[in-house]
Order: structure tokens, then sequence, then C-alpha cells
């Protein structure tokens, strides 16, 4: 069992054997390549659900604060953030090393430099007294719900007045349970979009 928990996505370390892949995705008039690998989220193609994030997150406004990617993997969408606000800083944050370490080289390969990529458990890296104008994720659902848990009710302690989360997750995986805590945690929760199952929950923080 432990063995097979090394190969998934969540783990810090994955011992999977590499298979790395090249992605192209575009969005906004923005085209983005990815490098790929085993042992990462969505190794083949950008996921559905992280599209419709990017895509959701070009139209959104927020304070000017810096954004947050929990759970960024090889990097999609803080890459795709870093490149619509590259007045921002983008911090893009993961367990996965493997994950990390391929989205460091995806920002040097897209010629982005306005982000900070580093290993943190949730916020566990991030101080207390950080905040961000936005955050973004994807989060690992496979990891268990508690993980996602933090990642939605932690939001608030990280985010600045009238800051944002922004929350892709299917109906089937816990959909109306996310969007049941994120407005027990902030007062509000908007659906800004339904795609093939996919919801994009928005919570302020007020």
């Amino acid at each position: 069992m432990t063995e097979q928990k090394n190969q998934m996505y969540y783990a810090a370390n994955p011992t999977t054997e590499h298979d790395e892949h090249v992605v192209d995705y575009h969005v906004a008039g923005i085209d983005l390549k990815f490098t790929t690998d085993a042992g990462v989220f969505s190794k083949m193609r950008v996921d559905y659900g992280s599209g419709v994030l990017i895509k959701q997150m070009a139209q959104v406004s927020f304070p000017a604060k810096g954004i947050l990617d929990v759970g960024a993997g090889y990097g999609p969408l803080g890459l795709f953030a870093a490149k619509f606000w590259p007045e921002q800083t983008v911090e893009m944050t993961d367990v996965n090393e493997r994950g990390l370490a391929l989205a460091k080289r995806n920002a040097t390969m897209n010629q982005i430099s306005n982000v900070a990529i580093y290993q943190s458990n949730v916020y566990e890296k991030i101080a207390d007294d950080k905040k961000f104008g936005l955050i973004v994720t994807n989060p690992p659902i496979r990891a268990g719900k508690s993980v996602v848990t933090s990642i939605l009710s932690g939001a608030k302690n990280h985010l600045v007045k009238n800051g944002k989360i922004l929350v892709v997750i299917q109906k089937k995986q816990g959909e109306p349970s996310a969007r049941k805590l994120l407005k027990a945690t902030f007062g509000n929760c908007t659906i800004l979009d339904r795609d093939k199952g996919y919801y994009i929950l928005q919570a302020v923080n007020n």
C-alpha cells in the first residue's frame, strides 16, 4: 500500500518511472507549453477542470495583493495567472516535489519570472500573516476530504479583505459539500460556471 501511495500525485516523492510529455494549452490569447511526467496529476493533458477554472480566472477581479495556487502540480493554474497578471507575484505550492520541479521548468520554458514555487503541505509553509488577493485551487480530491477541507477553510486566514478563492470541483467528487463549507467559512459562495460536471466556486472574504 505504501508503494502504491508513492505513485500518486499527492505523494511528496513519487517513485513511479519517469515518462515526460510536452502539452500545449491556449486560453485568452495566451499559449503555454507544459512538460509533464508520470507521478503528477493529469500528465497527458491539462485536465478539463483546470481549463474551466483558467478561463474563469481570466475574467475575475480581485485586490492586487498577490496570488496563491494551492496544489499547483506542474503549474497550469499558477503560470496562466502569472501571464494574466504580470505585475503580480504568484506563489505556487504543492507537496509533490516532482510536480514542483516541473513547474519551475515550465516557468522557465514559458519565460515567466513573477512566480515563487515551493513545497508546502496546504498552508504549512506560508506565514500566518501572509495574505493574498486571490487563491486558486484544483484541490487533490484523491488525497482525502480532510486535505480538501483544510485548503478551503484555511483560505480565509490567507486572504485580504475582499480577497477571493476560486475552486474547481466536480459535483460527483464533493461540490455540494465544498459549496456548503465555503458558505459556512466565508458567509457566501457563488457558482461562477458549470461545465460537464465541473463547478467553479467563488467565495469572497468580506
